[in-house]
């Protein structure tokens, strides 16, 4: 009798948990893309398209933002965010939160900006995001389930066009964290892998891998190399690390030249802001 009553009161916790995270999470069983400009605000099922796309760059030049802004949870953030992202042309971020507070400051910039619904928390869409001068021709949405949480992690595909009549493709990926091997890791990042073999222009793929472990970095370096895909040097690198060392954010880049990068200390975020420069081939 005694043995009943514990698995009752086991199965009770397992269905309170499980209450409790569905009450708190929601996923998409097709993900959504958010796309926000001169104050509007529409979303779509997986893709964003855009007919009349006008040139991301100035000039040649391409200055781009790589951060995890921790889902804003620093007062600071919109002030930094702001200060960081004065003179680029794109910004990739990863945990962000489309809560009415950043909703608010998307639509009162001048940005342009697109968002992948990975998951929502209390109704609040959060993963990550891209902020553009220009508005990508596409944009869609990628998401891989973390095996153990079952909670997706995003990546954001867009074309952008270029003032020298290319095309740059960007990745923005916040990878997979809770495994036990690197198979789902792998698969993650082999999903682009059709973009990387077919697209001969300007590439940028950058974010939070999540690279904490020797053999993580192994699989995301080796997987990019296959494509002659090189990554951004850090002379004075202050990266986030896990406690291996090891940096956890990375910018890689193709079909284009590396001016300069560096990454500047900020409180506004457990990570700190990567800030990258490239000029275009002529």
């Amino acid at each position: 009798m005694k043995l009943k009553w514990i698995m009752v009161a086991g199965l009770a916790v397992i269905g309170m948990t499980v209450g409790g995270f569905q009450a708190v999470f929601s996923v998409q069983e097709t993900p959504q893309i958010t796309s926000i400009q001169n104050s509007q605000v529409q979303t779509e099922l997986k893709c964003y398209q855009n007919e009349q796309p006008l040139p991301l760059d100035e000039g040649g030049s391409l200055n781009v933002l790589v951060w995890n802004i921790y889902k804003q949870n620093r007062d600071n953030l919109f002030t930094e965010l702001a200060r960081f992202s004065q003179d680029r042309q794109l910004v990739l971020l990863q945990e962000a939160s489309l809560d009415d507070a950043f909703l608010d400051w998307l639509q009162r910039s001048e940005w342009g900006s697109n968002q992948v619904s990975a998951f929502k928390v209390f109704d609040v869409s959060a993963g990550v995001l891209n902020l553009s001068r220009s508005m990508p021709s596409i944009a869609c949405a990628n998401l891989e389930t973390e095996p153990w949480l079952r909670l997706p992690k995003s990546g954001l595909y867009a074309e952008y066009a270029l003032s020298n009549g290319q095309t740059l493709i960007s990745v923005n990926l916040h990878s997979v964290n809770f495994t036990l091997g690197t198979d789902e890791y792998k698969k993650q990042l082999e999903s682009f892998r059709q973009v990387l073999e077919r697209h001969s222009g300007p590439l940028l793929i950058a974010g939070d891998f999540n690279s904490w472990s020797e053999a993580r970095l192994n699989v995301l370096k080796q997987t990019l190399a296959k494509y002659q895909i090189e990554e951004v040097p850090f002379a004075d690198d202050k990266r986030k690390r896990f406690m291996t060392g090891l940096p956890l954010d990375h910018i890689f880049y193709r079909g284009m030249d590396f001016v300069s990068a560096t990454v500047p200390e900020s409180d506004a975020s457990d990570h700190n802001p990567l800030l990258a420069e490239f000029s275009l081939q002529k």
